[in-house]
Parts: C-alpha cells; sequence; structure tokens
C-alpha cells in the first residue's frame, strides 16, 4: 500500500482564518505545515524557522536562482515561497504536509504535481471578511482596503480547486478538511501497486 503522505494547498482570501484552521490541522500527527520563506517582516509573536523563514530579498533571489523552492509569489509588496526539501521529506515520511500559500503559488504546485490536494477556505460572506480584517488591529485603512480588493480577485480563482470550504466555524473547516484527506487517500489510483501485489 502507498503509505505516502497528501500534499494539501490551503488558500484563502486574508481573513479567511487559514492560519487558525492550520494550527487545528497540525494538531493531528498526520498534517504537518510546510513553513514558507518570506521578505515580510515578522509580526511580533512570529518566529523564524516556526511561523516563516525571515529573508531578505536578496537571500530570497539566492534561493529562487538555487532552485530551493517549490514555487515562489510576490504579494502586497512581499515575496513568499515554499522551500523544497523539508516537502518532500515529510512526504515520504507519511505525513500530509499543508501549504498554506497565496492563489498564484497554488496555481504553479499545482501544475507541478498534480496529485496535490487543493482546498480554497472562504469565509461565510464578504460582511464577515471584512469585519475580520478590521478587527485585527494589526494593519492600516490602506492595507485592509488592498487587501479585501486582493479577496475579491482571489475568489474568481476559486473554480480552479478541487475543494472549498466554508469556514464558518473553525472546528467545523478542520473536520472537513480531514474529510477531504481521509477521502483523497482511498482513491483508487493509490492502490495500483496493491494491484500489481495480487498478481
Amino acid at each position: 500500500m502507498n503509505k505516502k503522505g497528501l500534499l494539501m494547498i490551503i488558500s484563502g482570501p486574508s481573513g479567511s482564518g487559514k492560519g487558525t484552521v492550520v494550527e487545528e490541522l497540525i494538531k493531528d500527527e498526520n498534517f504537518v505545515i510546510s513553513v514558507s520563506a518570506t521578505t515580510r517582516s515578522p509580526r511580533d509573536y512570529e518566529q523564524d524557522g516556526v511561523h516563516y523563514f525571515f529573508k531578505t530579498v536578496d537571500e530570497f533571489g539566492d534561493m529562487i536562482n538555487e532552485g530551493q523552492l517549490l514555487e515562489w509569489a510576490a504579494f502586497c509588496g512581499n515575496y513568499y515561497g515554499t522551500p523544497k526539501a523539508y516537502v518532500e521529506k515529510m512526504l515520504e515520511s507519511g505525513k500530509n504536509v499543508i501549504l498554506e500559500i497565496e492563489v498564484q503559488g497554488a496555481q504553479q504546485i499545482a501544475e507541478m504535481y498534480p496529485e496535490a490536494v487543493s482546498v480554497f477556505l472562504m469565509p461565510p460572506s464578504k460582511e464577515e471578511l471584512i469585519k475580520r480584517l478590521t478587527g485585527r488591529g494589526t494593519e492600516d485603512e490602506i492595507t485592509v482596503e488592498r487587501r479585501i480588493k486582493r479577496a475579491e480577485e482571489e475568489v474568481e480563482l476559486l473554480p480552479k480547486y478541487k475543494f472549498v470550504v466554508i469556514n464558518d466555524e473553525v472546528a467545523n473547516a478542520v473536520e472537513k478538511i480531514k474529510m477531504i484527506a481521509e477521502s483523497e487517500k482511498m482513491r483508487s489510483e493509490r492502490y495500483k501497486n496493491m494491484v500489481e501485489a495480487f498478481k
């Protein structure tokens, strides 16, 4: 039987609750998060190597040039990318690796890994999204407006994802994503080697 883990893409607009949902998912030992590299400044609670690998623009450029990233994208004036080595190691060990990435990066990954399970996380409504963004209190009004505009653009790419999960309650969203992972692991194409073993 194929014990390799799933590569799971989780995208969604700022304010959709990606971070909170992923934090809950990785409490399950079957799930790990791929730590992204970024050029943005860390928030007060963020630690290098835990939440992100914080890089200078030059360091990030070196990672691109040396082929160390599965994907990368620019977002709100900063660069974000997925380091390759960690992801491959975790998949081979049987873990479901979560990539919490922007829609640009998600499309790059989906092209490279067609077997990746892509989930678009949605807030219950646009009004709720705006409420969550303004309620954070971590960004100025211009940045919030930019994120709302960006959200409108991102939602248009929703049909490119295999699954959509509405994040009305975090616990519900987490359970739905776990169900998606379970279903995907039972797909017949993952058992081709078992067919050979029975011949």
